[in-house]
């Protein structure tokens, strides 16, 4: 890394150097007159409750005369205080409270004979320096990166606001992607201010890339995955969410891993790169979740009749949505019943929804059909034995077990 070009005074940082040493100079004048030891006790003590001042009094008054203000003209000040960015605010006053200490600690320095400001500030400031001029560019570029990431935040939050589908993680992804290009270039104009040739620089970083790349191949696998999620958008935070094996809420969703609160209370975290290879089944995506419950009918009842009636006892249930509709389909011949599947769907769902639709269903279709005398047969076996006859017939004399304990 080296430093390119020779310094070369211009006439505005000549300028500007001349006045600074002028207000310097008269500064140290003044208060060299202060000889005597009690007059500069006297200083002292103005100059640590000028510190004191700036540093404690400034906010608190500058709070009271913003409000006195707004109370006396009207909205117009808040309006510009509303449009103001928060940045700038904060830098100018820690600007000036900064000013005012180093002029503090100066004035303090002078006033004891133990600083001569012509002396040693004068080389810098009469323009055969450059350092002076950089260092203020400097100090501008960096309060410039620091308004354009506050503004940043603002103008991607209206950007979330009119845009549809837009999520937080969405939000908080491109800011982070904004803010690191803003410093970044930044960084890079600091560095041509100096005179700092970066083409070395550059060189080194790809080789370190290179070797952080083979170091950390899973750790770059999974920031590469989180912004693949980020612009599919497979789940969003809250979504019920079967990843692989592991079942439950997204809580969390970072450029690295994936957070889940399973139902067992327990968060799950799981590196995007394992999300990006497994199969993922968002079950509240569409806002809808069809459920299915079995139950069998005698088959000496009327099946029809009793699709009619479940369908009726679910849609009188609450938590079972109108739309779509809930259906009866029969689905198997079972060993003692005619099995039929019980099918409805919930809105918003979570799993203590979906617990509570599948019991409120189930205890509505058994009251209906018991209120309607329709059975649901418990498991039945027929026995049957061989008898040997003196002609060599061997008859089959069958009992046919029921739940109740009859023959």
């Amino acid at each position: 890394m080296a430093v390119q070009g020779t310094a070369t005074p211009t006439p505005a940082a000549s300028d500007t150097g001349e006045g600074l040493l002028e207000l310097f100079t008269v500064l140290q004048r003044s208060l060299e007159q202060l000889v005597a030891t009690q007059g500069r006790l006297v200083a002292t003590v103005i100059l640590l409750v000028v510190l004191l001042f700036s540093v404690v009094a400034v906010p608190a008054a500058l709070s009271r005369l913003r409000a006195v203000a707004a109370d006396r003209t009207g909205d117009w000040v808040q309006v510009m205080a509303d449009y103001t960015p928060t940045t700038i605010r904060g830098v100018f006053l820690r600007i000036a409270q900064f000013s005012m200490v180093v002029l503090v600690v100066i004035s303090f320095l002078i006033v004891w004979g133990i600083f001569d400001v012509v002396q040693t500030v004068g080389p810098y400031l009469d323009g055969s320096d450059q350092s002076v001029l950089a260092t203020i560019q400097t100090v501008v570029l960096v309060m410039l990166a620091f308004v354009l990431s506050d503004q940043m935040q603002r103008w991607i939050s209206r950007f979330s606001q009119a845009v549809t589908g837009f999520t937080e993680h969405q939000e908080e992804i491109l800011l982070r992607l904004g803010q690191v290009t803003v410093f970044v270039t930044i960084g890079a104009t600091v560095f041509a201010v100096w005179g700092i040739d970066l083409s070395g620089l550059l060189v080194g970083a790809g080789f370190l890339g290179i070797v952080v790349g083979l170091a950390a191949r899973q750790t770059l696998g999974s920031l590469i995955a989180g912004f693949v999620l980020m612009f599919s958008r497979p789940f969003t935070i809250g979504d019920w969410v079967l990843i692989g094996e592991q079942e439950g809420i997204v809580t969390d969703i970072t450029i690295f891993n994936t957070r889940l609160e399973n139902f067992d209370g327990e968060f799950v975290i799981i590196p995007n790169d394992r999300v990006s290879d497994r199969a993922v089944t968002n079950r509240s995506r569409k806002g809808l979740l069809r459920l299915t419950v079995d139950i069998g009918v005698d088959y000496d009842t009327d099946v029809d009749r009793a699709m009619d009636l479940a369908r009726e006892a679910m849609a009188d249930i609450e938590h079972v949505v109108d739309s779509p509709t809930p259906d009866v389909v029969p689905k198997d011949f079972g060993d003692s019943a005619v099995v039929m599947e019980l099918r409805f769907w919930i809105d918003h769902p979570t799993p203590p929804r979906k617990w509570r639709a599948i019991s409120a269903v189930v205890r509505g279709v058994k009251a209906t059909f018991d209120e309607e005398g329709i059975s649901i047969p418990f498991p039945q076996r027929t026995l049957s034995n061989r008898v040997d006859t003196a002609d060599g017939e061997s008859p089959e004399h069958g009992v046919e077990m029921r739940p109740d304990g009859d023959g």
